[in-house]
């Protein structure tokens, strides 16, 4: 939504007309000042609307500049295109980011097609030389339904351009192709585009979702852009421009107040002369500084050929009422705009009611809808609502006299603005990787134990060619299952976790009863778990308390004020927690999501809901650091609302922690937040309600046995970013209520991780391109001794960065300070212990070294890199490793290598169990029997032991059909080419038990991989048989061509009439062979095929 309005007041102003008039040739420069908070921009919106055929150039010193101005532009105008060039993050060609190299691409071929008004872009951008421009020139592509194009051309044309051909598409610039279908997703593209082939006729065209790999919804067309860095032909012409070259001469330059574009341009061609020698010192392959930058005294005498409008710094405000405003600072202005800063709100709503009346026309900006409407709720508490509210967010409010009063939600609240660029483009992991099987493989299988998988055959079964998974026993003995049959087996350990202290398990003999044995031992031995469990379980249920209200109005006002967009599980989340607290049995539940996807949040609605309820909150965390993080966060969330919040952490004195324990007593505090220190003797509450445990994984057992006296009573939330396995394993087998948060807040970018030897190049590149972007770096060692030295090494290596050292033996207020410090943007790196693992949030660090991460475990390495990628750039984890380390360690930082996507938490705590053998967490005498079955089996047995006993064996046993095909029933190679995705359509189909769901999974593979080949529809057909066949009672299928056998189960009772109708009427003859157990033999007289018509029959008998 634009803000015209603003526009036109700004337009109204003489000063505008005469700068208007002013505007300068090229060549020629003209200096505005007066203009406060972001009344900048205002002006350069309104130029831009006035001159429909210019383009207007803003170039700031930092990236984190240009965002501000693209932020305001973006909410003042809608019909004014915008559109941001950033630099690259390195000083090499190949930009590794696709966010930074998609944004590129997409704003060079919009101002290629003069599709861009305004552009901001950077010192350092301009400096920049790209061969992308002649790249467009001859590698864009539209794609749209109807067009004839060769398949082949069309992938050597993406290789060209720098597309990675891949078997699925994951990730921005990679394409697909399987059969006729053809999977692309370039920038430029909101969502990834699939093309359906017929010959050379393109007949579909369509988006489909990254993580499914199912398609969405049709495409009108499919724009296709070449690869910043990677393209071919361009390579060899070598043609490189910089990106004033492709300005038109007329265009209007822009240099914003405080900005030093000289300087930085100096700054870009030194750092590019240092890299390049790094590069050389590396031994790695580089290219001259000439090929890749624009000598900065060329550039400034290219940027001075433009006409440039100068903007001095705004007008300060007055540091008290009766003060007259400060003098403008900066040389003398040729035209001087009359706006000023607004007056100071600083959250007294009683100085924001009187402002809205007094004449001037007020307009307040807020971020979302929800806060607009509190805050015209809050406004009209006096009287009418005088100001307009709008939503849209600026940096900063300003004052046009006599016209209007702009002011922001942020300054009126005193909190930070925060910018907000949600990601252009998404990455999906379709199959869990991790998961898949893979040849050589332990595996264990539910009749036979343990062995190791050889792969798939495809095999000759009675009349039949069908595929099956090969496992081989003790003595070389070969077991072949055929794939319909993939539920008998489960990953036991993949082949590459076997080291010196996870040796190979031991090879059952095909046919022995050592197997059978020990499973039905471990039986036994999960039952009596499960009892005992489940008595616990049961007691908890059975004590009630008194339920909190229904939301009310204040409820409603804290979640609309919320900054962010609620992504789909926070919103599940925060429903189930509010089920929970509006029921009458005590709350235990545990919330399992990332670090960084909003628990706290969740943690906070749920607390406000239980203060209005009259009741006390006690918010326990690990850590002081932590105390004090979540005191910010609670203080801010709620510093609307009449709640107390306090903390007890070591930061107080004896005397301040004694003052908090005796208004605790006296229920003068609503929510208190501290650490262990809460569960001590002394700490008595007056009636307290929920119990909020945050990163649970790191409280001894001492700590957790007073929490549990506290339960039984109390309502309980745990957050948890990587779950100890023993509360997830309770929370998989449903013993625990579970929320799991897995959708990424959506300008998130996943931490590209790299495990490296300590080297002083590369911490100081990793270093500089940080601070270039603005940024902020934390680097953990975890030696107080050391840690001095270390902090003076990055000093030496990095001068010009300013470093800070926090660890826990430190004077609480000088470390409080540290911290404070760095949070604010004032000390550059942070090197500390591990005491930032939980907690500090600071979006603007995104750079992480952590030093000797061989000696840290999993789920410490993984909360650490949750401290970075808060924001939507993205961000690096390097993890420092000494050349030589043990494989358990070597396997932890693999795994962390791995996991990267977002979200990744919960499958880092499923290898971490695996890893640590699982079964000392589920008590000692669980230990052997998770070793004897392995973890995925023993969870299964669980899970079933559980459904039993809580269902009291009331459902009957699912009996699938035996359907044997005396024809082909596979998914043939050339069909479905990936091993990984072949096993996961095998998995999904065998557990399906509805006709619909299996007819869904084969609309599903039609979709991504084509038309299906006869023998995939017959295995479709006979899933289809295998689950009609259970629902009817039919023991065993026999299809040929032309006739087939059905025979039904004992405890059948076929209802002859209908069987005999329904064959009739897709023309089959029955003949009754036998009575009891009923047999039929089926003819097929015309009609539909024998396997279709067998189908369509008994369908049409379970319907």
């Amino acid at each position: 939504m634009g803000l015209p309005r603003l526009l036109d007041a700004l337009a109204g102003l003489e000063a505008w007309q005469r700068t208007f008039k002013a505007l300068p040739e090229p060549g020629a420069s003209l200096r505005l000042g007066g203009l406060a908070g972001s009344s900048d921009a205002v002006l350069v919106a309104s130029l831009a609307r006035a001159m429909p055929h210019r383009l207007v150039a803003v170039i700031t010193d930092q990236l984190g500049d240009a965002e501000r101005w693209l932020a305001d532009l973006q909410s003042l105008v809608d019909d004014v295109p915008v559109a941001l060039y950033p630099p690259r993050e390195g000083f090499g060609e190949v930009e590794p980011h696709a966010e930074v190299a998609g944004e590129r691409v997409e704003t060079l071929e919009q101002l290629g097609r003069s599709g861009v008004r305004i552009l901001l872009t950077t010192a350092r951008a301009v400096l920049e030389k790209t061969a992308l421009p002649t790249a467009l020139a001859g590698a864009r592509l539209e794609l749209r339904k109807g067009d004839v194009r060769r398949p082949e051309e069309l992938a050597a044309h993406l290789e060209a351009i720098g597309f990675e051909r891949v078997p699925m598409v994951e990730d921005v610039a990679q394409f697909s192709v399987r059969g006729g279908i053809f999977d692309i997703y370039s920038f430029g593209m909101a969502e990834p585009v699939r093309l359906e082939f017929w010959g050379d006729d393109i007949v579909e065209l369509r988006h489909f979702d990254l993580n499914t790999q199912r398609s969405t919804r049709d495409a009108e067309l499919a724009l296709v852009l070449p690869v910043d860095g990677r393209v071919q032909a361009v390579e060899e012409t070598g043609e490189r421009v910089s990106l004033p070259d492709l300005w038109p001469s007329d265009t209007l330059v822009v240099w914003p107040a405080g900005s030093s574009v000289l300087p930085e341009l100096v700054r870009t061609w030194d750092e590019a002369a240092h890299h390049i020698e790094l590069a050389k010192r590396r031994g790695e392959d580089w290219v001259s500084r000439e090929q890749l930058f624009v000598a900065p005294p060329v550039m400034a005498s290219t940027l001075a050929r433009f006409g440039t409008v100068k903007l001095n710094p705004p007008p300060q405000r007055a540091a008290s009422a009766s003060a007259a405003d400060l003098a403008p600072t900066g040389p003398e202005p040729d035209i001087a705009f009359p706006t000023r800063p607004p007056e100071s709100i600083s959250r007294d709503l009683r100085v924001l009611r009187r402002l809205q009346r007094d004449g001037l026309p007020t307009l307040i900006l807020c971020d979302n809808a929800g806060q607009a409407e509190r805050l015209e709720e809050l406004l009209g508490e006096d009287g009418p609502v005088s100001a307009a509210l709008a939503i849209g967010v600026l940096g900063g409010g300003f004052v046009i006299p006599g016209a209007v009063r702009v002011l922001t939600d942020h300054e009126i609240f005193r909190r930070d603005r925060r910018l907000r660029r949600t990601r252009k483009y998404g990455t999906g992991a379709s199959l869990d990787t991790l998961g898949a099987l893979k040849p050589g493989d332990f595996v264990v299988h539910l009749e036979h134990g343990i062995g190791i998988y050889r792969g798939i055959e495809k095999v000759f079964v009675r009349e039949a060619t069908i595929e099956s998974a090969v496992i081989e026993y003790e003595g070389g003995d070969r077991l072949n299952v055929p794939l319909y049959r993939i539920d008998q087996i489960e990953r036991y350990r993949s082949a590459s976790d076997v080291s010196s202290d996870a040796p190979p398990p031991r090879l059952h003999k095909l046919g022995g009863k050592q197997w059978k044995a020990q499973r039905e031992k471990t039986r036994m031995a999960i039952l009596e778990m499960t009892q005992e469990l489940l008595q616990l379980y049961a007691r908890r249920k059975v004590s009630t308390r008194p339920p909190h209200g229904a939301d009310s109005a204040w409820q409603r006002q804290l979640e609309s004020s919320f900054l962010f967009e609620d992504t789909p599980d926070q919103r599940k989340a925060t429903e189930d927690v509010k089920r929970d607290l509006e029921g009458e049995r005590p709350m235990d539940r545990l919330l399992v999501g990332d670090v960084g996807y909003g628990k706290t949040e969740i943690a906070i609605r749920a607390a406000f809901k239980a203060v209005q309820g009259g009741r006390q909150v006690a918010v326990l965390v690990p850590t002081t650091i932590l105390a004090e993080q979540h005191a910010r966060s609670f203080g801010d969330r709620l510093a609307d609302f009449p709640v107390t919040v306090e903390v007890m952490s070591r930061f107080q004195t004896a005397k301040e922690q004694a003052a908090v324990v005796d208004k605790l007593k006296k229920k003068q505090i609503d929510i208190v937040i501290g650490t262990h220190r809460l569960l001590s003797p002394d700490v008595v509450f007056a009636d307290l309600g929920l119990i909020i445990v945050d990163e649970e994984h790191r409280f001894g057992v001492k700590h957790k046995e007073r929490l549990k006296q506290l339960k039984v009573s109390t309502d309980v939330l745990t957050l948890t970013a990587t779950p100890i396995p023993r509360t997830l394993h309770q929370s998989l087998a449903g013993l625990r209520d579970l929320t799991l948060m897995q959708t990424p807040p959506r300008d998130r970018s996943p931490v590209l991780t790299f495990v490296e030897p300590f080297d002083d190049a590369l911490i100081e590149e990793a270093i500089a391109r940080e601070l270039d972007r603005g940024g902020q770096v934390f680097f953990v060692h975890n030696r107080v001794e050391t840690i001095e030295a270390i902090a003076d090494h990055l000093r030496r290596i990095v001068p010009r960065a300013r470093v800070g050292v926090g660890h826990g033996q430190m004077k609480e207020r000088d470390l409080e300070e540290v911290m404070r410090r760095f949070v604010e943007g004032e000390l550059d790196i942070l090197v500390s212990t591990l005491i930032v693992e939980s907690g500090l949030d600071v979006p603007n660090a995104n750079t992480m070294f952590v030093n000797r991460a061989d000696h840290l475990g999993l789920a410490q390495l993984y909360q650490l890199r949750g401290r970075v990628g808060r924001s939507h750039r993205r961000a690096y984890c390097y993890l420092l490793v000494p050349d030589r380390v043990d494989e358990d360690a070597e396997r932890r930082l693999a795994v962390l290598e791995h996991h990267t996507e977002l979200g990744a938490g919960y499958r880092v705590a499923l290898k971490d169990l695996e890893m640590r053998g699982a079964g000392n967490l589920l008590g000692p005498e669980q230990s052997g029997f998770v070793h004897a079955v392995g973890f995925d089996l023993y969870l299964r047995l669980l899970d079933e032991t559980v459904r039993q006993l809580s269902d009291d064996g009331g459902q009957k046993a699912w009996m699938p059909a035996d359907v044997t095909l005396d024809f082909p029933s596979f998914l043939p190679d050339d069909y479905i080419a990936s091993q990984e995705a072949k096993l996961d359509v095998y998995r999904r189909l065998t557990a399906l038990r509805d006709p619909a769901a299996i007819a869904a999974l084969a609309q599903e593979v039609r979709d991504r991989f084509g038309p299906l080949p006869a023998p995939a529809q017959a295995l479709f057909g006979q899933a289809m048989l295998r689950v009609l066949g259970a629902l009817l009672g039919v023991e065993g299928v026999l299809v040929r061509a032309s006739e087939a056998r059905i025979t039904f189960r004992a405890d059948a009772v076929p209802r002859l009439k209908g069987l005999s109708a329904a064959f009739h009427d897709v023309q089959f003859q029955v003949d009754v062979r036998r009575a009891q157990p009923l047999a039929l033999k089926l003819t097929r007289l015309g009609g539909a095929e024998m396997l279709e018509g067998l189908i369509r029959a008994l369908r049409a008998l379970v319907v």
